[in-house]
């Protein structure tokens, strides 16, 4: 900005305004008698007016001077003001974290409220999608991926292993739930993405149960569906554990299988928000902790 004077030179100008002196000013400011005379030359020069009225080696400020020193007082101390208001005020951290749409959906999203009061300065933006993309071209900060931690140029960190339970809705076939797991292979099954074959491996069935009927490729309709009574599934207890505890759904029968995939927690080797990410997983491990605590 060609019509923007030098800060130095409006300082200089503002305090022999104010002292009426150029050695006054230049004590106050801590530099030298010619340093002030300089810069008001340079802003005289720059405005084309002269500022100040020269008596030997005093200095009286013009009508011009004077009426220009009042605005150039208000604008520094709005300066002055601005300056302490940021340097009080805490700065405002984000992050972005990404997530796949069920985890974030049943176990993520009934935690977050407590992650917002904990942490209320850090401005958190979730990103759920089903596919594993790069964090950097994608401004993320953060991922919870499934998987085995072996995804390239990432750093993986282990959250917890998953089990897949039976449920269904308390009022599913008029109450009348199936007992046993021979009950279970002759009920409306509700198929996901997850192999029964390990569950019924636990479960002493002979017979593996295969899909049939309806098929859903999403967690969130399959556990839906189940919630309208129109069937039982296999799914993750981390997505039903909070259900069941309200009593939305009811885990049928006490067997389970291991989960193939773990969740981990994902950020890039290259992360310029270090402390935001570390508040985050404090957070997190405490959530973790608590989780494990209360599942059976």
């Amino acid at each position: 900005m060609s019509d923007f004077p030098p800060i130095a030179s409006l300082r200089s100008f503002e305090a022999v305004a104010r002292l009426g002196s150029v050695t006054q000013a230049a004590k106050e400011m801590n530099v030298t008698h010619s340093a002030v005379s300089q810069q008001i030359k340079i802003l005289e020069e720059l405005v084309g007016v002269k500022l100040f009225i020269r008596h030997g080696r005093g200095v009286q400020i013009s009508e011009e001077g004077r009426l220009y020193a009042l605005q150039i007082r208000e604008a520094l101390n709005h300066i002055s003001d601005a300056t302490r208001l940021v340097q009080v005020k805490p700065r405002t951290m984000e992050l972005t974290l990404a997530t796949v749409p069920s985890f974030g959906n049943h176990w993520l999203m009934p935690r977050l409220m407590r992650f917002r009061e904990k942490f209320p300065l850090i401005s958190l933006r979730l990103q759920v999608s089903l596919t594993v993309t790069s964090l950097q071209q994608q401004g993320i900060d953060i991922a919870i991926r499934m998987g085995q931690g072996d995804w390239e140029g990432m750093d993986s960190r282990f959250l917890f292993s998953d089990e897949l339970i039976v449920v269904a809705a308390p009022g599913y076939n008029n109450g009348n739930l199936p007992a046993t797991p021979q009950e279970v292979a002759k009920s409306h099954i509700i198929f996901s993405t997850e192999s029964w074959k390990s569950w019924c491996l636990n479960a002493g069935l002979e017979k593996e149960i295969v899909p049939a009927g309806l098929r859903i490729n999403d967690s969130n309709l399959v556990l839906e569906a189940v919630r309208l009574g129109a069937g039982i599934a296999l799914e993750r207890r981390s997505l039903v554990r909070d259900a069941i505890a309200r009593g939305e759904l009811v885990q049928i029968t006490s067997f389970s299988a291991p989960y193939p995939w773990h969740y981990w927690l994902v950020t890039s080797a290259q992360t310029e928000k270090a402390r935001e990410i570390s508040l985050f997983i404090s957070w997190l491990d405490e959530e973790i902790a608590l989780w494990r605590e209360q599942t059976p």
